[in-house]
């Protein structure tokens, strides 16, 4: 059995709005809770139509609250946007309503655009932008037990030792990760092109720590499973219509799924979709099994963890449904 995990951005769809889309993550939260998944974690993302996350601290205590047994966490939160400190307060306080199960996912980049990160990072210069080892070693630091003459403590927060993990989709993270002797998860859903090379530079050099004596790494890969390979791929054009958007600069909703993608991309737009989706999973339940086993096969990652973009509510669960089943059978 693989281990496998959920990542959901709370799909604002095309035809719906952003509150039905938060009631959505919470009942697909209970879904992966029954269905046996490990993890459920939500992303930061700012200003962006298409994504109901960007609260994520909130969101996860409504999905903690909704759940019973999963882990539920960040996948993640940009430190950046944010003073460590009241990071440590808003999970040490999640902790503690909810033990053993809150997990802290830490990204560095910014997660919107230029205008909303001026708008996020005000209290930010230019020269101290870039301080995210030093933000993530004085997060542990809140949420590490209290040392003696310790001046600024995180309550609630100290002591609860919260699991850290860096993210990343470059080699920045990787290298930082194996460094301070965390759990790394990379960003292979958008960014697969530095997959291997991260994997086996965080893997070459990682330092054991106390919590961790050796590596875990998790890649996060899109993966939707239908009852055909036809009926995949064309829930699949969802995503690929959205990641034609980004490349024209152009935000909105998660599209309704099309009949076919000829005629809505020229082939230079086509080649960098399918280069940013390259670690995408899509078909029947037995090529998606043999899609992940390759995947596992070549890369070694101890987790999955899978996002599904897919518009219609039914069929998101339903490829949830089968993914399950098939990785217990």
């Amino acid at each position: 059995m693989m281990k496998l995990s959920v990542l959901d951005l709370a799909p604002i769809v095309e035809g719906s709005n952003t509150a039905a889309a938060l009631q959505q993550c919470i009942a697909l939260a209970k879904h992966a809770d029954g269905l046996g998944y490990h993890r459920f974690w939500v992303a930061e993302h700012h200003n962006m139509d298409g994504v109901a996350s960007a609260a994520t601290a909130i969101l996860i205590g409504q999905l903690a609250a909704a759940t019973g047994r999963i882990r539920v966490g960040s996948g993640g939160v940009m430190l950046p946007n944010h003073a460590p400190l009241v990071v440590a307060e808003q999970f040490g306080t999640l902790a503690l309503l909810f033990p053993d199960r809150i997990d802290l996912g830490l990204g560095r980049a910014p997660g919107t655009d230029g205008p909303t990160m001026r708008a996020l990072r005000r209290h930010l210069s230019t020269a101290t932008e870039d301080r995210f080892p030093e933000d993530v070693i004085e997060l542990q630091s809140y949420l590490a037990p209290a040392r003696a003459g310790q001046v600024v403590r995180a309550i609630p927060g100290q002591g609860t030792e919260v699991p850290i993990w860096l993210l990343g989709s470059s080699l920045y993270s990787a290298q930082l990760a194996a460094y301070l002797g965390l759990p790394f998860a990379f960003a292979s859903h958008f960014a697969p092109d530095q997959l291997m090379e991260a994997l086996t530079l965080y893997r070459k050099q990682y330092r054991p720590s106390a919590k961790h004596p050796t590596s875990y790494a998790m890649m996060c890969v899109n993966v939707i499973v239908a009852d055909s390979d036809a009926e995949a791929a064309y829930l699949f054009t969802s995503l690929q219509q959205r990641f034609l958007g980004m490349q024209r600069g152009e935000r909105g909703p998660l599209p309704r799924p099309v009949d076919s993608m000829a005629g809505r991309w020229n082939s230079g737009e086509q080649a960098r979709v399918e280069s940013m989706l390259a670690e995408s999973i899509v078909g029947s339940p037995a090529t998606v099994r043999a899609g992940l086993l390759a995947t596992q096969a070549r890369t070694g990652v101890d987790e999955f963890m899978v996002t599904c973009a897919v518009h219609d509510t039914p069929a998101r669960h339903r490829s949830f449904e089968l993914l399950a089943a098939l990785n217990q059978g």
